[in-house]
């Protein structure tokens, strides 16, 4: 086997790996927090969360603009003296932002809950966003084994500080959210390392380049407020939800879409190492690249529903106080099918083809049917079910749009696979929310297998062709 598959592999293992720490992390605070704490502190807990997730907003696309435009090239090559003063603008840039916002919130708020939990999130601003513009270097140069170490080391120490302070009977929100933003502080210091030729440099090589930073917004700030807009999809249901009903039970919702939302880590990991291989791809063979991912990708991911049912039994048992908002995971849980698709394969693809355009105008425009689903489910119906069914059917939404756009420009045929993807998600859902648990795993099963035997020859070909794409 040659070096580059030898190298692609090495990507592979060092991010799924990390991402796969990050999930038993993340799926272990999942389980754990909302069974030492109460019910409306886990509810802050979850509002940090959600909206500490939107700081990206506040870079206004910079850090995209840099990941853009450095996407395929070799860390070795790049000119480090402009991204040196570019890091530090961000980070005079990003601090200034956080002083002004944690002064604004100490008088916009009157609650001491609401007044911390804000101002934890104005210092995300200055963690994260500094943070973000040097791992999407170390993304886009392919420098992956880096990056993981980084994520490592962020959630390693957030897990270890919560799992501490669980041990010492520590039931208050405040100290698990300073555990999130310590667990940050540190990874930012040790990104900065892993980059020190661009982070500590001589002083005199430090000079704003007005050119190169508005030139990096412009192109990144398409990519940065289309994953905004997207993110948005689902915030805007679940700020619905938050403003409708009360804070235990926003804490209760978020749980069921974080238990949904835990494969999306794998997800996010495969794209990671995908999207540079693409830049450097031949045009004539991303078309048969994407139908081979896609292939596999969709095979897992529909099988990866069955996990539902254990999952859903388990949690009930362990938290029981919960056992009402798990039912609603039935209806959520195929999220994963859509956003699994859209963050591997078409983000991913439109991407490399530089259509952020065309990326941030399916996304403002499923944001705004989201915004009128919200409207109509959380105000004027007040309904929870159907305001959780709408989130599948957004997300379905838009990647249905995003693919038809896609599958045009790829001059490639996707609208039988995506109706069978369609038919498939309804049968989960109506069975999931129906049928007795175990039994409706044995019909589940049954269909999938089923589908397996309909796409049994695209599934041959495309393992055949993706060994010959790996030998050759």
């Amino acid at each position: 086997m040659d070096n580059k598959f030898i190298s692609i592999v090495k990507s592979f293992s060092y991010a799924i790996s990390s991402n796969l720490i990050s999930m038993l992390i993340s799926a272990l605070v999942t389980l754990i927090v909302p069974k030492v704490i109460g019910v409306e502190d886990y509810g802050y807990w979850q509002i940090y969360l959600f909206y500490a997730s939107y700081v990206g907003f506040l870079h206004f696309g910079w850090n995209d603009g840099v990941y853009l435009k450095y996407g395929g090239m070799k860390y070795k090559e790049l000119n480090k003296k402009p991204l040196f003063s570019q890091f530090w603008t961000l980070s005079v840039f990003q601090l200034f932002i956080a002083i002004l916002a944690i002064i604004g919130i100490s008088s916009a708020f009157s609650s001491e809950n609401e007044i911390f939990v804000f101002s934890m999130i104005a210092l995300n601003v200055l963690f994260v966003n500094t943070r973000i513009f040097l791992i999407y270097i170390l993304q886009a140069t392919g420098r992956i084994k880096d990056y993981s170490k980084t994520t490592i080391v962020d959630r390693i120490i957030y897990f270890i500080l919560i799992s501490g302070l669980i041990l010492l009977g520590v039931k208050s929100f405040y100290l698990l959210v300073f555990a999130d933003l310590v667990g940050k502080c540190i990874s930012l210091i040790y990104t900065m390392v892993m980059c020190k030729d661009i982070v500590f440099r001589r002083i005199s090589e430090f000079y704003i380049d007005i050119k190169e930073i508005v030139a990096n917004i412009s192109s990144g700030s398409k990519l940065m407020f289309a994953n905004i807009a997207s993110s948005l999809i689902l915030g805007t249901v679940k700020f619905g939800i938050e403003r409708s009903w009360s804070v235990a039970t926003f804490g209760k919702v978020s749980l069921t879409l974080s238990v949904s939302n835990l494969l999306m880590k794998f997800i996010i990991a495969i794209s990671l190492v995908i999207y540079p291989i693409l830049r450097n791809a031949r045009k004539e063979q991303l078309s048969s690249i994407y139908m081979g991912i896609r292939n596999i990708l969709m095979l897992v991911l529909l099988g990866s529903l069955t996990f539902y049912y254990p999952i859903n039994f388990l949690l009930s048992i362990w938290l029981p106080e919960y056992a009402e908002s798990l039912e609603y995971m039935a209806l959520v849980f195929p999220i994963i099918i859509f956003e699994g698709k859209v963050g591997l394969l078409t983000n991913t693809y439109l991407k490399t083809l530089r259509e952020e355009k065309l990326l941030l105008k399916i996304n403002v425009i499923t944001v705004i049917l989201s915004v009128i689903s919200t409207i109509v489910t959380t105000v004027l119906l007040e309904n929870l079910v159907l305001a959780m069914i709408s989130i599948v059917i957004l997300l379905a939404l838009k990647s249905i749009i995003a693919e038809k756009y896609l599958s045009g420009i790829l001059s490639i045929d996707v609208w039988y696979d995506i109706v069978l993807e369609l038919i498939m998600t309804f049968i989960f859902i109506f069975v999931a929310w129906n049928i007795n648990a175990w039994f409706g795993m044995l019909i589940y099963l049954t269909v999938y297998i089923l589908y397996i035997g309909i796409k049994f020859n695209d599934f041959r070909d495309t393992f055949r062709f993706m060994k010959a794409l790996i030998v050759k």
